[in-house]
């Protein structure tokens, strides 16, 4: 069935977690690694993918660690999901053009589609300010 990624995991509980702290705040690796309960190594991995989207950002020194690239309100699942991932895909033939043998004959290609797209709507439409409501309720 389907599964997300464990490093598309630790990248939506490092930005929650960090969300907690507020947005100034920075937080090392090994701090929210030990708070969440998460493996470091493969926490930092997912946080430099976050980096580079520009999700989160990087202070350098001893002091030095991960603050939010910007306001809750304006990042989505959908946008953690493509900086861990990449573009999504349910099935080869979203992806993959002319990997699937029987797409001539397909009958459930608009079905996939569809669910493909329904998914990546609620990516989109969750931010992490409103997952954020919903831990606090």
């Amino acid at each position: 069935m389907l599964q997300v990624s464990r490093k598309f995991e630790y990248g939506l509980h490092a930005i929650t977690y960090l969300a907690t702290k507020g947005l100034d705040r920075v937080v090392t690796v090994k701090e929210m690694a030990e708070d969440i309960g998460f493996s470091q190594e493969f926490l930092s991995k997912a946080m430099q993918s976050l980096k580079r989207a520009g999700i989160a950002n990087s202070v350098q020194g001893v002091k030095g660690g991960y603050t939010l690239g910007k306001p809750v309100e304006e990042i989505t699942v959908a946008d953690i999901a493509l900086a861990i991932e990449g573009e999504p895909h349910l099935v080869r033939c979203g992806h993959q053009p002319g990997s699937c043998e029987i797409i001539a004959s397909c009958h459930h290609r608009g079905y996939m589609q569809t669910l493909q797209h329904k998914i990546q709507e609620l990516l989109e439409a969750t931010t992490i300010h409103s997952l954020l409501q919903q831990i606090a309720r």
